[in-house]
């Protein structure tokens, strides 16, 4: 009982911090514009809220994908972009700008990410199994592949919005509008909704495919559906805002290490945190050479790089 009133409290303390969060986006430097009430409400309501709600979103599905992800293959160091799904995203948008098509790079980059998802998914089963390890080999070739492809094509072909295509793979929230917005919380409420099915599953594949067995989880099922449900996440994210790295590495580290291993607390506080953490980081990202501004993948990269260093020295210490 006592570990539920603290469960709880961690979790509405992420929720007051993702509020606050908000709020320090959604009026930061705004000063800087105008004090015209009509041109404040313009940036606040069609620009700026769209952007953060996006940024819960991407935040929220990429920390609950490495989530997914970590403990499906019960390796800590496995997060949203291993697989290559991020890299079949790219070429697809890639290939939009080629053919001059920009306005359905979206389209080009989903359709690319479910390209690499079908290539793994039947790749990865040999004699009705679900192959794990296969599954991770195959997922790193394609996202080597992908990024020599990825500058071959930047290298032979005269593509029209060359530093558009290099900001979109460093991830970039910039680009939102209500319509992906929509989707995205649509998306959000399934897959959050859908995954704690499978919190049992995921607590006991912690043990290993064989105890879980034991405890009569159907592993073979859960593998299939896991791996669509966070490959659907990741996909979803790649093709709105580019990629967007750590976030689904360094949020669930940090999250076993504050609270526990019961995926019935992570899931949704893997969420909370993430949005925290993008929302925050797309921020630092607007203001740190304002009126510039940075891809939001290199402020994840830098914050996210120093958090799981300080993580993995606790955990180390701690054993």
């Amino acid at each position: 009982m006592r570990n539920k009133f603290i469960y709880l409290f961690w979790i509405l303390f992420f929720i007051f911090l993702l509020f606050s969060v908000v709020l320090f986006s959604l009026f930061a430097g705004l000063d800087k514009f105008s004090s015209k009430d009509s041109l404040r409400d313009n940036i606040i309501f069609d620009i700026r809220l769209p952007r953060i709600i996006l940024g819960i979103i991407v935040g929220g599905l990429l920390a609950l994908s490495g989530l997914i992800l970590q403990g499906l293959f019960r390796n800590v160091l496995v997060e949203p972009y291993t697989l290559g799904i991020s890299g079949g995203a790219a070429l697809g948008a890639i290939f939009a700008s080629i053919l001059n098509l920009k306005f359905y790079s979206y389209p080009f980059a989903f359709l690319g990410a479910i390209f690499v998802i079908i290539f793994l998914y039947f790749f990865s089963i040999k004699g009705g199994i679900f192959k794990i390890e296969e599954l991770l080999l195959n997922g790193v070739m394609i996202s080597f592949i992908s990024s020599s492809l990825i500058m071959l094509v930047m290298a032979l072909f005269n593509v029209n919005d060359l530093r558009g295509i290099i900001f979109w793979i460093m991830g970039s929230l910039e680009d939102s509008d209500w319509q992906v917005v929509k989707i995205g919380i649509f998306i959000l409420f399934f897959g959050l909704f859908f995954s704690y099915f499978f919190w049992k599953d995921l607590n006991a594949l912690h043990l290993g495919e064989e105890e879980a067995m034991h405890l009569g989880i159907n592993v073979e099922r859960t593998k299939r559906v896991l791996f669509i449900l966070a490959s659907f996440f990741v996909s979803f994210c790649v093709s709105s805002c580019g990629i967007i790295g750590f976030v689904g590495l360094v949020v669930p580290h940090f999250l076993r290490m504050v609270l526990s291993y019961d995926y019935r607390v992570l899931l949704v506080s893997s969420f909370l945190v993430g949005g925290i953490f993008l929302v925050f980081s797309d921020t630092i990202a607007r203001l740190i050479i304002f009126p510039l501004e940075l891809p939001v993948g290199v402020i994840t990269g830098i914050l996210g790089g120093i958090v799981f260093i300080y993580v993995l020295r606790k955990n180390r210490l701690r054993f």
